[in-house]
């Protein structure tokens, strides 16, 4: 490592961990039954640890069933993010978020189609969410593919309402990036004052071998410490570093010393547990304990 690396000097201000954790709960590797996974996700936001809950995850093609299991909830009462395969897919979700009266719809995650050149997915996005008449409210992600499109769709997305979506993972080896790939979407992202969200493979807070699968994971908690280091103007080398690190102490004393405005750059990450990053931010000593009491 060539930062500093200053003490753990115990729990930091929750609001660096405000909202941070998406219940992916639904997805690969944990695929929860929507059925389990709507009262779950209720149970979570009433819970101690409600204030690192962010909403529930679900694919577009799920929606009607999400209809059916949360009618006669009361309106709004569940905050949702939605994935979808294409921009127009996007103008889709909205126009029918209506049949959700449940749901309050916060966040849509777009996927860039392989034959979507990034000059041309901002205007189709554009596009296709003023044909749905989208109100306000409804932040959308997109996630950045991993070829040569990355840096001129973040180029784009800095200069559009849009966010960035960066894949970590998934259920193959080389669906994970290496830390240095990941380092240089981060600086991209963050030299372009582009807000950012991750997803897959970040089931632990510390960079970690799976001992399952062989796979190198990256920790959620290494990826915010590294957005801290852009934002400071750390170069490629140390933020490859910082995500490389494995010593839990040494990543927690990185998130000690960060300020909350790291999280105006790095918003969030999926998980398909949410009991594993709330329980492992109380281990390393970060998030005061009672926070944990009703994890199952």
């Amino acid at each position: 490592m060539t930062a500093t690396v200053p003490p753990c000097a115990g729990p930091v201000p929750t609001e660096l961990f405000a909202a941070f954790c998406d219940d992916a709960a639904v997805f690969p590797p944990g695929e929860m039954p929507l059925a389990r996974a709507v009262p779950a996700h209720l149970r979570h936001v009433t819970a101690a640890h409600a204030p690192l809950v962010g909403p529930l995850v679900v694919p577009q093609a799920r929606l009607t069933e999400l209809a059916e299991l949360t009618a006669g909830h009361a309106a709004g009462s569940l905050e949702l993010a939605v994935t979808v395969p294409s921009p127009e897919a996007a103008g889709q979700t909205l126009a029918s978020a209506a049949a959700l009266p449940a749901a309050r719809l916060r966040f849509v995650e777009v996927a860039v189609p392989d034959d979507v050149a990034a000059a041309e997915l901002v205007r189709r996005l554009t596009t296709a969410l003023a044909d749905a008449d989208a109100g306000t409210g409804v932040t959308v992600y997109v996630e950045v593919p991993r070829d040569e499109r990355r840096a001129e769709l973040i180029a784009s997305l800095a200069d559009s309402p849009f966010l960035a979506k960066f894949r970590t993972g998934g259920m193959r080896a080389d669906l994970y990036p290496d830390e240095r790939e990941l380092a240089r979407a981060v600086l991209l992202a963050v030299r372009a004052g582009l807000p950012f969200k991750a997803t897959a493979g970040l089931h632990h807070a510390v960079r970690n071998t799976d001992p399952r699968t062989g796979f190198e994971q990256h920790g959620h908690l290494n990826l915010l410490a590294a957005t801290g280091a852009a934002l400071d103007g750390a170069g490629e080398e140390e933020i490859v570093a910082v995500l490389a690190e494995r010593d839990g102490s040494t990543v927690a004393g990185l998130v000690g010393a960060l300020s909350p405005r790291v999280r105006a750059a790095f918003r969030s990450f999926g998980t398909c547990s949410l009991a594993e990053p709330v329980g492992e931010l109380a281990a390393l000593g970060l998030l005061d304990p009672d926070l944990t009491k009703d994890l199952l």
